[in-house]
């Protein structure tokens, strides 16, 4: 059995996501108490627990003490199989941070997993924005031998959420190791601008405006591509993705959400203040997605590694739960100003 103290490092989400992920790949039992310790309101709220079900569905898991509010859970899976899978988060939830709980299950899937995920948020706080899934973490992935195919249907905000996305994930025999250890140099900054029934404001071509601007006058230029989505009446809103592909194959990517009294301006400029952060340091990771590869690459055969700028909560839990659960070994070191990540044997 798998004994873990949700209440250690970082005490958030992140440890029961990546130990259900983990546990189901290695069919071990978990227990896991003192669920989201460190938070305003600790236990499963609604997406967490979605999460554990649709994880759960995944490999006829038994599971007890899933439910709200819970601090405690006990979760039993069997192999994990393929096939048609829903899950309905019925909230503003983040739809990426339950993606984030179930992609590594589907990767060890018997067979091909299709899963549609309603109801939920695609671009909320504290979370990826669903096209930073899209454009960095997914084509990282790839090049690890991780093939997936994402649609949106519809975007979803806070507070109604009401997205919905469907995403296909191929098996993967074995995951390939990840060596990112030189940023090389810049060949394209992209993006992607949203918005959602606020075409009439061109709040989509603003925050891309805003951006550009920003990037200019620090010597750079993005082709972002404008949506103006209609397919979501229920809720308004906004975000903006942009992302550095460099001539090493390293993506590195940064994001921004439209709140209320937030101007569009505002948020084109966060975005690329946070691109430009990435991109003048020169790793070969993100800040966000060096802790989100920490699962795969301690999956992978072999030796990974990758530069990031710093040491974020939740790349630290991520290495510490990944070295407990699965007994390898990360070497972390400071090399010229960045941090050197790298997964031995």
């Amino acid at each position: 059995m798998i004994e873990i103290d949700g209440s250690q490092k970082s005490g958030s989400g992140t440890i029961l996501r990546l130990s259900v992920a983990l546990a189901t790949i290695l069919e071990q039992t978990l227990h896991i108490y003192n669920i989201r310790q460190n938070r305003p309101q600790p236990g499963l709220r609604p997406q967490h627990l979605e999460a554990v079900l649709t994880a759960a569905r995944l490999c006829d898991a038994e599971l007890e003490g899933a439910k709200l509010g819970s601090r405690e859970l006990w979760f039993k899976p069997k192999k994990v199989k393929g096939g048609e899978f829903e899950a309905e988060i019925g909230t503003a939830g983040s739809i990426p941070m339950l993606l984030m709980t179930v992609l590594p299950v589907c990767a060890f899937a018997k067979d091909t997993v299709n899963l549609c995920i309603s109801k939920g948020g695609t671009d909320v706080w504290h979370s990826p924005t669903i096209n930073y899934m899209h454009y960095v973490f997914f084509p990282t992935l790839k090049r690890m031998g991780l093939n997936t195919a994402l649609t949106v249907h519809k975007y979803g905000y806070y507070p109604k959420g009401m997205g919905e996305v469907t995403i296909t994930v191929k098996p993967c025999k074995s995951l390939q190791p990840l060596r990112l250890e030189n940023f090389g140099k810049i060949k394209a900054i992209k993006g992607v601008s949203v918005c959602t029934f606020l075409a009439e404001r061109k709040v989509a071509e603003r925050q891309a405006k805003a951006a550009n601007k920003y990037l200019e006058e620090k010597g750079y230029t993005a082709n972002i591509q404008i949506i103006n989505d209609r397919s979501n009446p229920l809720q308004k809103g906004s975000s903006l993705v942009l992302w550095a592909e460099t001539d090493t194959g390293a993506i590195l990517g940064a994001d921004a959400i439209g709140e209320l009294r937030k101007t569009s301006e505002t948020v084109g400029r966060e975005a690329a203040e946070k691109l430009y952060a990435e991109i003048s340091a020169k790793p070969t990771v993100d800040v966000h997605l060096a802790d989100m590869l920490v699962p795969y690459v301690a999956l992978a055969k072999g030796n990974s590694a990758y530069l990031t700028r710093t040491i974020s909560d939740h790349l630290e839990t991520n290495i510490w739960l990944a070295e407990k659960v699965l007994n390898v070994r990360f070497d972390v070191k400071k090399v010229d100003g960045l941090y050197n990540i790298e997964k031995i044997g």
